[in-house]
């Protein structure tokens, strides 16, 4: 795969030009990220040293704090950087790379929400059956077929953009490279690339958007059998479940599923769903599950008891 262009680097115009508001920006991308990385981190270590938390549904939800990490890892520091010092130019193969990573995690976290689905469809709708059917290696082969769909549609996003001529201007108008910014850049019809990318990016979204809101149908119209008490549970966990979906799904599908155009309001919801939803999903998993918030409760108890010992 070879690139053809005497492009060598892009300037990225970023969210705003004006250097008081650049510092605004900073300093709350900076807590956003912090945020981040803490929540996950914390949904992760608590998952993994709490003995009550070895269900499937949290062997996912630790996998999708580690995506979020990674994801919003490949984007924020850059853009805080940038905030920070002003610099804006990003190399060809930095802007690539960075294309490659956003979508290698951003796919897979696609896909993960659909196992995760699968797995409360189960847990509710066969509850007999749930330890059997998702039994350890089950899970192990649902997330790594997750991770093999996010690399497969990651390759074919760089492929389809890398081989294409950029003879100039090299002036991206967003803080990130993505597929459409990129694409306004190109010096030859991208008639055809626009379609690839909407099949590759904006189907996948729909699709899995549609089979997530049915799938949760179904678990929803199922509550009636179980008890009181099983009802609440199960709305907790779904309920949160949904509230990820909608925050990830709604701006994706606005992003992809359209012709190969940039809109101003591209840059904002960019920001929603690569910054403000990866911070929020913790928050989402822990407040609305009475599990995770009690293990979280007692991990810091002990935590607390070993210091003052």
């Amino acid at each position: 795969m070879e690139s053809r262009n005497n492009v060598t680097y892009f300037v990225l115009l970023g969210l705003t030009q004006n250097p008081k508001e650049q510092k605004v920006l900073f300093v709350m991308f900076l807590l956003f990220y912090i945020l981040t990385v803490v929540g996950n981190l914390l949904i992760i270590v608590t998952i993994n040293v709490s003995k009550t938390l070895n269900s499937p549904m949290y062997f996912f939800l630790a996998s999708l704090s580690i995506m979020d990490v990674a994801y919003s890892s490949s984007m924020t520091p850059r853009l805080i950087s940038d905030l920070f010092f002003g610099e804006n130019t990003i190399s060809f193969e930095a802007c690539m790379s960075q294309l490659f990573i956003e979508h290698i995690f951003g796919g897979s976290g696609v896909f993960l929400l659909l196992v995760m689905a699968y797995d409360r469809y189960v847990a509710i709708c066969k509850p007999l059956r749930y330890l059997v059917i998702m039994r350890q290696r089950v899970c192990v082969v649902l997330l790594v077929v997750s991770w093999v769909g996010g690399f497969v549609h990651s390759v074919i996003q760089l492929s389809t953009v890398y081989g294409l001529p950029f003879c100039g201007p090299n002036i991206i108008d967003h803080f990130l490279c993505d597929m459409f910014p990129l694409l306004e850049l190109v010096c030859s019809d991208t008639y055809i690339i626009g379609i690839l990318v909407l099949a590759n990016g904006g189907l996948i979204c729909t699709l899995v958007f549609m089979l997530l809101l049915i799938s949760y149908g179904v678990i929803l119209h199922s509550l009636k059998n179980l008890s009181q008490k099983g009802r609440q549970k199960a709305l907790q966990t779904c309920g949160s479940h949904i509230t990820v979906v909608v925050c990830f799904f709604v701006p994706c599908i606005f992003m992809y599923v359209r012709p190969a155009k940039t809109f101003p309001i591209d840059k904002s919801l960019s920001v929603f769903f690569t910054i403000i939803t990866p911070m929020l999903n913790p928050l989402i998993y822990s407040l609305r599950n009475s599990e995770m918030t009690n293990a979280m409760k007692k991990l810091w108890r002990k935590k607390i008891r070993s210091d003052i010992k």
